[in-house]
């Protein structure tokens, strides 16, 4: 009997080991998955493009992009952001503008990998561009282009977007106010004052919207300047080649015929 409890005093100490083991591994396990349901980081987002993108893209276009998903990544995880068809429209202006002088093959590679990337659909946002274009041209100007919840689609879409930024339940990005500086474009408006007025009724902060819409026309003149002077340096390359080859055609040529003339002396 003695002997029976002390094997019983024995087993209690392990008992009580197993079970904060146990109770550890538990711990750990939650933390793990705690930890993975929390928003992926900017890397493991450039991570999925450069896994999905495996091509090299040329380097007038590598920095942007880059700096472009960084941008976006921050915005696709803030707590506030909702996706828009006006957004859609902004960004896509963007990217096709930025990409302009890829092949079209790879440029919707890229873009593809781009919003995989961010976990969102690429074929929603190229369809939902497309779809608010259509309605903006439909438009017979820049006057029918405001919030209105009895109006037409576009119309009821900004209605929505805009009392959801009155009941400050929106994010502003500069892919919106792309989006609607493309959207007065496609109306034909010209007049400075009728995007002040499409801004004002969208209750977004018009200082905002300047200064993004003056940052992206200073993107796209630098990218543009980039894209020319890559052209030239190619166009050069390319001259360079041409001769080369003319040079060592003219040398081979030469060679020959040296050859033939010798070959025909020693005939003689």
């Amino acid at each position: 009997m003695h002997g029976m409890r002390c094997l019983r005093h024995t087993r209690q100490p392990q008992h009580a080991a197993n079970l904060q083991r146990k109770a550890l591994q538990r711990c750990i396990v939650v933390a793990k998955a705690a930890q993975g349901s929390g928003p992926p980081t900017v890397a493991d987002t450039k991570q999925k493009f450069l896994q999905a993108y495996r091509k090299p893209v040329p380097g007038v276009y590598t920095t942007i992009v880059q700096e472009l998903l960084v941008q976006q990544h921050l915005m696709r995880y803030n707590k506030s952001y909702q996706y828009d068809e006006v957004f859609a429209l902004g960004f896509v202006s963007v990217f096709d503008q930025v990409l302009d002088g890829l092949p079209s093959a790879s440029q919707e590679q890229v873009f593809a990998a781009y919003i995989n990337a961010l976990d969102e659909d690429p074929a929603r946002y190229r369809a939902d561009a497309e779809k608010v274009e259509g309605w903006a041209k439909a438009l017979s100007g820049a006057a029918d282009l405001k919030p209105d919840a009895s109006g037409g689609e576009l119309q009821q879409l900004l209605a929505g977007i805009a009392e959801r930024a009155a009941a400050n339940n929106f994010l502003y990005t500069k892919f919106f106010a792309i989006g609607l500086f493309r959207l007065l474009e496609l109306t034909g408006a010209k007049d400075p004052k009728a995007l002040e007025a499409l801004v004002r009724s969208m209750n977004v902060p018009l200082e905002s919207v300047n200064r993004d819409l003056m940052t992206y026309k200073g993107v796209l003149s630098k990218l543009g300047a980039a894209k020319e002077m890559m052209r030239e340096l190619v166009a050069r390359e390319r001259k360079k080649a041409a001769e080369r080859e003319a040079e060592k055609k003219a040398k081979q040529d030469a060679e020959l015929a040296a050859a033939k003339a010798e070959s025909a002396d020693v005939q003689a």
